[in-house]
């Protein structure tokens, strides 16, 4: 086994390193799904002889295959080849595998544009980039740098224009333009969290997130390595970025995820080092998160427990944490306007290492992607109770670590 020293010197990140831990021999054992053509865009079309208008957004639909992407390592023993592809039925949850796009190193973390059209990618490595797909025909528009090291997070401003980056390893966030064909053009903006200090255990600042508020008033920048959220205005002329707020974690905390209620008053953060969640309340007029006390992740303290996501429900009554290590979903109800979570249970992923989850998008399933297994699962969601039910047996996909149904 790679010892944390070895790691590092292999330019590899904390993040990358504590999801191999253990997973070597799984990895190597799961079949990974029939690769594409080498050349991305002399790949067909649909990938399979059912599969839908890549990038289509069938939301509400039953019948027919959905579009589902996978995000990977392909610089591990077992890693994928690129971005993975695949189809769910959104009645059984069913996948079935696609084939890949290459062409992409290391695309640990995958975002849409709100046209749909467009997929974009982080590469994470030493020398990071974000990497651009046109769905239709699957070619590769081209990738740009990030400015740092580490890129794991990417997403979309809501205006289409802008995509917004997080290096994880460099502890900055970079901004760059989208063009009107989906190509991203040279970045506008990095910035790097210097203040304040690391906290305890941290070598540096590491970006792990970076996104919009509901209002689209701000974007917010989750850091691991300093215990904070920075808030930011993004200048959405000329894509530049200006810090405007910092909201502190206890000590050590880690913070990991942020996500929003839909009412947009109240924001849920996972902490990763101390396993813990809490409750933000957030001011759209000037972008401030306040964090709230600590709250138990639903982990059972028999291993440690690295809290990965939490997600809100669509219609904002329940929210869900993927606990790594306990290898479970934490289901909470969201209370009094979405100002306080209430644990109500836990349910086994049915795999190792739940890395990221993602909702289908009319919210009736919830996938995970488990790292050291190399499995993706599907739950049902039960609308009214907010229960999860397995939807059959895992797919096989080699590292998992994202997914992007659609």
């Amino acid at each position: 086994m790679t010892s944390g020293a070895e790691a590092s010197r292999e330019g590899w990140s904390r993040r990358r390193f504590i999801g191999a831990l253990g997973g070597a021999a799984a990895v190597v054992a799961v079949p990974a799904p029939a690769s594409a053509p080498a050349d991305p865009a002399s790949a067909p079309p649909t990938g399979s002889a059912t599969a839908p208008t890549p990038g289509a957004h069938r939301t509400g639909e039953a019948d027919g295959p959905h579009p589902l992407y996978l995000g990977t390592y392909t610089s591990v023993d077992g890693g994928g080849k690129g971005i993975g592809l695949a189809t769910y039925d959104a009645s059984t949850g069913r996948i079935t595998g696609a084939g890949t796009i290459t062409g992409v190193a290391d695309p640990s973390f995958l975002a849409l544009h709100p046209d749909g059209r467009t997929l974009y990618a982080v590469d994470e490595q030493t020398a990071g980039a974000v990497t651009a797909v046109r769905l239709a025909d699957r070619t590769v528009l081209g990738a740009r740098s990030t400015g740092g090291a580490g890129p794991c997070h990417l997403s979309v401003h809501p205006g289409g224009r802008w995509l917004l980056s997080a290096n994880y390893t460099s502890g900055s966030v970079a901004v760059h333009p989208i063009d009107s064909s989906g190509a991203l053009g040279a970045r506008t903006a990095l910035a790097t969290h210097s203040t304040p200090r690391p906290g305890p255990g941290q070598d540096g600042p590491h970006a792990h997130q970076f996104v919009t508020s509901p209002d689209g008033g701000h974007v917010l920048a989750v850091d691991l390595g300093t215990d904070t959220v920075y808030s930011y205005r993004l200048d959405t002329t000329k894509g530049t970025l200006t810090e405007v707020s910092q909201a502190h974690t206890r000590a050590g905390a880690g913070p990991r995820s942020l996500t929003f209620h839909p009412g947009g008053r109240y924001a849920y953060l996972a902490n990763e080092v101390d396993d813990t969640v809490a409750v933000c309340a957030y001011d759209a007029a000037t972008g401030a998160l306040s964090i709230g006390a600590p709250q138990p992740s639903g982990s059972t303290g028999g291993t440690t427990n690295y809290p990965a996501q939490i997600l809100v429900t669509p219609n904002g009554a329940y929210a869900y944490l993927a606990n790594r290590g306990d290898n479970t979903l934490a289901r909470y109800a969201v209370e009094a306007d979405g100002a306080r979570l209430r644990l109500l249970d836990t349910v086994p992923v049915s795999g190792d290492f739940p890395r990221q989850i993602a909702f289908s998008p009319d919210g009736t399933l919830l996938f995970t992607a488990n790292q050291r297994s190399s499995t993706v699962s599907v739950f049902h969601v039960d609308a009214a109770s907010g229960e999860l039910r397995l939807a059959g047996t895992p797919f096989a996909s080699p590292v998992a670590v994202c997914t992007l149904p659609l």
